[in-house]
């Protein structure tokens, strides 16, 4: 019996493939989004919950709006590291308690592998275009506001 594809003739489509295929994985997550607030400042914020959302991010993202950002949410509070591999955007990462107070930030510059930790366990990390917090006058011990962290029942 003849093969109904020869190599030769899948190799073309292979290789468009396999050059394809990195593009796709730089498009731009489409990600839920929710409204925060620090203080006056409104924050449109993309939510990055699932493990494989939270693992791309802002990767390959070339521009960000000045008052968008993400926020991403762990299933349980532990110190949070966060390092810069294939996003091209500087960044400042707040590192979040579950009340919305920021515990600490840190500038993140673009493509780099340098690990940013929360210095206390948190659930909750907001990553904004570089400078956006300090230009704010926001610091460790501000809280932000938004339903994730609002008081839960108990």
């Amino acid at each position: 019996m003849k093969p109904l594809l020869s190599w030769s003739a899948a190799l073309p489509a292979v290789a468009l493939f396999v050059w394809l295929a990195p593009a796709a994985a730089q498009q731009p997550q489409q990600l839920p989004t929710l409204k925060l607030n620090a203080g006056m400042h409104n924050i449109q914020a993309q939510v990055a919950k699932a493990p494989d959302e939270r693992q791309v991010g802002l990767m390959y993202r070339r521009d960000m709006p000045a008052n968008e950002g993400m926020l991403f949410i762990f299933e349980e509070p532990t110190q949070q590291c966060f390092w810069m591999r294939n996003t091209l955007l500087p960044l400042t990462i707040a590192f979040v308690a579950d009340d919305g107070t920021i515990v600490n930030l840190a500038d993140m510059k673009p493509l780099s592998e340098q690990s940013h930790c929360s210095t206390k366990p948190v659930r909750y990390a907001l990553e904004m275009n570089l400078g956006w917090f300090a230009k704010r006058g926001i610091g460790a011990g501000f809280k932000l506001g938004g339903a994730p962290f609002a008081k839960q029942p108990s």
